[in-house]
């Protein structure tokens, strides 16, 4: 079946660049509303960058898993990709930035950049910049490129993923992760000028104070 065409727009290709934006729009209504927001970033079929000048996270975890698209079984389809997961129960962020590129969209757009970013505090200090931080709890990132100068306490390597607790292994994801796998863990967890490559970004609630979202023509990433 074709796409459904108004005034000369497919409206199913159009919504590749546009259904990101509205999700994110949705959720800052959200978040000014009642301060906290369960939140998902992932574009079907498509990694996405993200970078920080700092995360602190609690009760970090780490395994392997596979990343699906639009909820496919990558047993049957082939449509996954193996990522490491890293988890925390509680982490802040400073200055976020995660984007991703369209490309060569139809009517003369070409490639359109959706990049988002919070959590800048500027020059704030003491109670003042963790209220400018990104909050987020239970927060799991799926991840296939990691750089950043990382400092752990409390590490625990060589665990089981299925012995993994607080917190544990992603509720719903554990049929694609071996919980007989190779894990590891840390109390705490600080990185800092992280760069990475990921497929999923996913938080049971998710503060994003000084969220901006645009969208531009053009290659304008993170990194």
């Amino acid at each position: 079946m074709s796409s459904q065409v108004r005034g000369g727009t497919r409206w199913k290709r159009f919504a590749v660049v546009m259904v990101p934006s509205v999700i994110a729009t949705a959720a800052v209504g959200v978040g000014l509303a009642q301060g906290a927001l369960a939140a998902s970033f992932s574009v079907s079929g498509q990694e996405f960058k993200v970078t920080a000048k700092e995360l602190n996270g609690e009760n970090f975890v780490q395994y392997g898993s596979i990343a699906t698209e639009g909820g496919a079984d990558p047993m049957k389809d082939g449509k996954g990709h193996a990522v490491a997961v890293s988890g925390f129960s509680h982490a802040t962020i400073n200055t976020m930035c995660q984007s991703i590129v369209t490309p060569n969209l139809p009517f003369g757009l070409g490639n359109v950049t959706l990049r988002l970013t919070a959590g800048d505090p500027g020059n704030a200090t003491g109670e003042e910049k963790k209220k400018k931080l990104v909050d987020a709890t239970g927060l799991y990132l799926d991840v296939s490129d990691l750089q950043a100068n990382a400092e752990f306490t409390g590490m625990d390597i060589g665990v089981r993923a299925g012995d993994l607790e607080n917190p544990g292994i992603q509720p719903g994801a554990d049929k694609w992760v071996n919980p007989n796998g190779f894990a590891q863990r840390a109390k705490t967890a600080k990185l800092t000028d992280v760069k990475q490559r990921a497929w999923a970004t996913t938080a049971g609630t998710f503060k994003l104070p000084g969220l901006h979202l645009a969208l531009s023509r053009g290659v304008n990433e993170c990194y």
